[in-house]
């Protein structure tokens, strides 16, 4: 693993492995509300295939009150930060001293105004079509009647659709660390006239695509670059002061949304960037507010009507699948297509884990829910929405999940293309920042509200229970 800037504290062999700190990070985030988890989790010798309980136990012990769920975000924010060091030529430094530490470099800002003329209307592209109005009001009831988003979120989209003047986010200025993702909000933004201030790599071919994207937008581009060039990008691992100066002063009131990903122990170390970079700009700009998208492969709790609807699918399911469903629960000793929640439960756990994806995605992932919880919490403005699943490169260059997604539809879920679902998040985000964000007796309510989670909540089956049939039914057109 590169040892350069925030990474995982070296062993005596030097290495930096990952998952002893993610097993000690769950089992300190347990330890205030639920001692016999933490022992668990901290005992566990298999964490790389049963990890997914520990996960799991999370959300649960943090269910019965609001205290309980915001000291386990407490613990596990303290647990992790404490854990994750510098990495420098002259040894590891704690990770709390980027809060202070002096910038090593200035960045100056170039600044890119799109040539094209602005949305002033909220335009969806979905499956060839762009939708806009009555038929996007039609296609959202669509999507209710489905229960591919929660209620909440259509109401959000919506009222972002009547008030068009929101799009242009007047007055803020939206850092979008991870401007290359696919799944950002960068392009939407820009499209609709918005300020972007844009945070990725110092890779040429991002910053060719960036840059394409808001010449031929209308919004105003921001972009960190070495004084006197045209240099863009900055490594957030290793340049936490310098990239959270630039944007701290950037005009504008700052939102921070975090895009990033990476491959394995990397997205726990970017995680941990964002929010050092966070809790920087918060401090020198109290008023910033935050943004995040969260995976729906994750452990939620959901409404006592995400049940209904589940339990009411698996009701109705046909004939042939019952037939079907039968003999495959029994061979596979329960492990396959089983009903997702206990009837009447309210709320329920919709357990959408995915193994594939690994401790290190789950920890990264769960460190920003964590944020989202302590943030909002204490007062600071959050956007946090399930993103709905989305065929991005980095799903499915990993052909399992391909293969999955390609199947998801036989059992209730739809997967979306990323130029719809970055515009409808984007529209989220509006959303969050220009309305009043409904106070929620318990934070698992903040999670769930405006959830676009492709219908996995709602789906009749328990989803790793229909996943690898998914996969199976899916393999032949991904293999086309």
């Amino acid at each position: 693993m590169t040892t350069h800037g925030i990474s995982f504290p070296a062993t005596e062999d030097g290495s930096r492995p990952t998952t002893s700190v993610a097993r000690k990070v769950v089992a300190e985030a347990l330890r205030p509300v639920d001692a016999l988890g933490a022992d668990a989790a901290e005992r566990e010798t298999a964490w790389r295939s049963r990890y997914l309980l520990h996960f799991r136990r999370l959300v649960e012990a943090g269910l019965p009150s609001p205290d309980a769920w915001c000291a386990i975000a407490d613990a596990g924010l303290d647990a992790v930060r404490r854990r994750l060091v510098v990495a420098a030529e002259g040894g590891d430094r704690p990770l709390s001293s980027l809060a202070s530490a002096p910038a090593a470099r200035s960045l100056d800002t170039l600044e890119v105004r799109g040539q094209g003329e602005p949305l002033t209307d909220l335009v969806l592209p979905y499956r060839g079509r762009r939708l806009t109005g009555a038929v996007l009001d039609a296609q959202l009831d669509a999507w209710e009647r489905a229960g591919v988003l929660e209620p909440s979120a259509a109401a959000a989209v919506r009222e972002v659709a009547a008030h068009p003047e929101w799009l242009r986010l007047e007055g803020r200025t939206v850092g979008v660390l991870g401007a290359g993702a696919e799944m950002g909000p960068l392009g939407p933004l820009l499209r609709w006239g918005a300020t972007v201030a844009a945070v990725d790599l110092p890779t040429p071919a991002i910053w060719e695509r960036v840059l394409g994207t808001a010449r031929a937008a209308a919004g105003r581009l921001l972009v960190p670059v070495v004084p006197g060039t045209e240099d863009a990008g900055v490594d957030l691992l290793a340049e936490v002061p310098e990239t959270s100066d630039w944007l701290a002063g950037l005009d504008g009131r700052l939102v921070v949304g975090n895009y990033l990903y990476a491959d394995g122990g990397t997205h726990v170390r970017v995680s941990l960037a964002a929010d050092a970079l966070a809790s920087r700009v918060t401090a020198a700009r109290p008023d910033t507010a935050l943004a995040f998208l969260a995976t729906p492969t994750d452990v939620f709790v959901v409404p006592g009507d995400a049940v209904a609807h589940s339990g009411a699918a698996y009701d109705a399911r046909s004939a042939g699948s019952k037939l079907v469903g039968r003999p495959l629960r029994w061979a596979s000793r329960g492990r396959l297509l089983h009903r997702q929640y206990a009837p009447g439960a309210d709320p329920g756990i919709s357990d959408c884990l995915v193994p594939q994806q690994g401790p290190n995605y789950a920890l990264a992932k769960r460190v920003q829910r964590w944020r989202a919880c302590t943030a909002r919490r204490d007062g600071q403005q959050v956007s946090f929405h399930v993103a709905p699943s989305t065929r991005t490169r980095s799903v499915v260059k990993n052909r399992a999940l391909a293969a999955a997604f390609a199947g998801a539809h036989r059992f209730g879920v739809e997967v979306f293309d990323p130029s719809t679902s970055n515009t409808l998040m984007a529209a989220l985000l509006v959303h969050d920042l220009m309305s009043e964000h409904p106070v929620h007796a318990h934070p698992w309510m903040d999670e769930a509200y405006g959830a676009v989670h492709g219908g996995i909540w709602r789906a009749p089956y328990e989803p790793r229970s229909a996943l690898g049939l998914a996969a199976l039914l899916g393999f032949a057109s991904v293999r086309g």
